[in-house]
């Protein structure tokens, strides 16, 4: 299994910001789309940041009030891991477990493509497991 079969799955939308905008921008986009994080895009749509829930909590519990007026680029993740479409899916689950993350956007070289979070990466995993398991059954009653 690879990338591009999530992808193919839940499609290739992803919610981008600047680094220019502001945390405020960025919780309100969280909370319209329900989900846990934003791609920080520059120039030419490449990705040079990642702001997850975890990131804005820290930054409210540092200094509340003047926290959601922060612009993205001064709290943002800059050392994006990535994968490409024909990255394996076990590759993924091993650099978020050792990484610790649990989002990582999909690059074609410079450009973003998409992104898939360890939530995508379980639920395709159970339905391989379940795909399994009935196979096996239908084995074994035939």
């Amino acid at each position: 299994m690879i990338v591009d079969t999530i992808l193919q799955l839940k499609g290739t939308a992803v919610h981008t910001l600047r680094d220019s905008d502001t945390l405020s921008d960025a919780v309100a986009m969280l909370n319209s789309h329900n989900i846990g994080a934003i791609v920080i895009v520059g120039i030419g749509e490449s990705v040079i940041g990642i702001l997850s829930e975890r990131d804005i909590v820290r930054q409210l519990s540092k200094n509340p009030s003047v926290a959601l007026a922060q612009s993205i680029g001064a709290v943002m993740t800059r050392a994006v891991v990535t994968c490409d479409r024909t990255t394996a899916i076990s590759e993924v689950m091993e650099r978020m477990t050792h990484r610790r993350i649990r989002h990582m956007p999909v690059v074609d070289g410079d450009r973003l493509t998409g992104i898939i979070s360890i939530g995508d990466v379980v639920k395709l995993k159970i339905e391989e497991v379940e795909h399994e398991a009935e196979v096996l059954r239908e084995y074994i009653a035939s």
